[in-house]
């Protein structure tokens, strides 16, 4: 009996394998497709006969070009009930059920964006039954960079860009335990909170500096040393990307590796570049915060950003970063993670439609650079998304962002916005704050809440303050919050002289 339902699966693949007609392997079964614009449904046949595309009532003509074809459906809106989508040519077909209209998210990054959903120990998420409305994308990596050496069958891979596979699932359903933690939780508080399908497509990968993700153009426009054998050897890669890659591939930098600039962008987000988007989600920057060069990962970062809307042929794609979390880590490694949070926050407000989500409170206790609660993260970008690519107003999103320090005398007013209800959360002082008169020397500053605005003072300062910064620590306990408990924002900010 197994053997013949061994052979019986092996005849079906091998039939598909030579089928006249296909989709592409992104168009799938559960799919969601993004609401409002025209949606290219893609393919490859044998034949030049017409091919024909149907989703419920639309029917369009394909356009066949050698052995590809492209159909384009209409712009349509959101709609929760599944519908068969039939491409047609000839006596053939490929039949995809359960397809939805909605909203559709990419989730990328490196090892935090990778974490599993099992592996956060929420049985209540891992039980969650189906939840129509809610559908992803996992992209499982098929070559990982842990220590050692790759065997020729990962090489062969590398070489070929068959980096992943993926497939589209339910959310809820039991296949899900593999799917990336935060971009499960954040479908799933973006499908609550619009009340429209959601879909998450997930691609990343653990370790990956932001070159790995940068698209083709721009490495070869702005990063030109990147592009040679030598690439491990440029600046942009830190001392622990450069350990592992080579610990994968030893000497021979001309070694195909998933690190390499562009590889990741190339195997993981461009198979999705002609599928309409809502916006990106990203949580990335362990590694690349190693290097304490904040001009330098402004231009990456920045660039990548860009890039990416280049590549997906929309301006302003809206793209929503996790800032770095607290690590108790002392070593050189995470040493700049406090610069680096500034990094992301100076280009969320240079750049339309980018924010990034504080998680300073979320962080670990140890030097686990792996924080195990995602649900919290999760849902901070699904709010953020909702309060600022939806317009949902009335959806809390973040914590107190400082707006305007003023000098008094040795004291410093602080205002702050989305501060209603301003409070130490655990009744303790208010720690982290910190004052200098020049910039470079800074003392730990008290805080005392006044009118829903901060005093702060710093004993040994006798000069005027001129610069406040907060959360300046790759380790600590922030305490202040708004009443909806959302964490403060850190961040430095010049002091305004006394108004006259």
């Amino acid at each position: 009996m197994k053997r013949l339902l061994s052979l019986l699966v092996a005849s079906l693949l091998c039939t598909a394998a030579h089928a006249d007609l296909t989709a592409d392997p992104i168009y799938q079964s559960h799919m969601v497709f993004q609401q409002g614009k025209p949606v290219p449904v893609c393919g490859a046949c044998t034949s030049s006969a017409p091919v024909t595309v149907k989703f419920g009532d639309i029917e369009v003509k394909a356009t066949v070009k050698g052995k590809k074809w492209k159909a384009v459906l209409p712009p349509m809106e959101a709609d929760a009930e599944g519908k068969t989508l039939t491409i047609t040519q000839g006596d053939e077909n490929v039949q995809l059920d359960d397809v939805l209209v909605g909203e559709v998210w990419v989730a990328s990054g490196q090892s935090n964006m990778l974490f599993r959903l099992d592996e956060t120990r929420d049985s209540a998420a891992l039980n969650q039954p189906a939840i129509p409305g809610f559908r992803f994308y996992h992209a499982e990596p098929q070559v990982h960079t842990n220590a050692g050496a790759y065997n020729n069958d990962l090489l062969t891979r590398l070489k070929e860009n068959r980096m992943y596979e993926g497939a589209w699932h339910v959310g809820g359903s039991g296949d899900c335990p593999r799917m990336s933690a935060v971009g499960w939780y954040f479908g799933r508080k973006l499908h609550e909170l619009l009340g429209v399908p959601v879909a998450v497509v997930h691609a990343s990968l653990g370790g990956s500096e932001m070159m790995a993700w940068m698209p083709p153009a721009v490495v070869k426009k702005k990063y030109k040393e990147c592009m040679s054998p030598r690439w491990l050897d440029s600046k942009y890669m830190s001392e622990w990307v450069r350990g592992r890659a080579r610990q994968n591939i030893g000497k021979d930098l001309s070694a195909p590796h998933p690190y390499k600039p562009a590889y990741l962008f190339e195997t993981g987000i461009r198979p999705w570049l002609n599928f309409p988007i809502a916006g990106v989600i990203w949580y990335q920057g362990e590694s690349d915060a190693e290097i304490q060069d904040q001009e330098q990962n402004e231009g990456l970062l920045t660039n990548l950003i860009k890039g990416w809307r280049a590549e997906f042929k929309q301006a302003e794609l809206p793209f929503i970063m996790v800032q770095l979390p607290r690590i108790k880590d002392a070593s050189p490694l995470r040493a700049y993670w406090p610069e680096f949070r500034e990094v992301q926050d100076r280009v969320s407000k240079l750049l339309p439609n980018v924010y990034d989500v504080t998680t300073v409170d979320l962080g670990t206790t140890n030097a686990n650079v792996h924080p195990p609660r995602k649900l919290e993260v999760g849902e901070r970008l699904a709010a953020t998304a909702a309060a600022c690519v939806y317009g949902k107003k009335d959806v809390p999103y973040t914590g107190p962002v400082a707006k305007r320090a003023t000098a008094r005398g040795n004291a410093v007013l602080l205002e702050l916005e989305h501060a209603e209800g301003l409070k130490s959360a655990d009744g303790k002082p208010i720690a982290h704050f910190e004052l200098s008169a020049d910039g470079k020397k800074f003392y730990s500053a008290t805080a005392e809440i006044q009118d829903g605005k901060l005093i702060l003072t710093a004993e040994g300062l006798h000069q005027t303050p001129k610069v406040v910064r907060y959360a300046w620590s790759t380790f600590l306990t922030p305490n202040l919050v708004n009443g909806d408990g959302l964490p403060t924002v850190p961040f430095t900010l010049r002091i305004d002289a006394k108004k006259k």
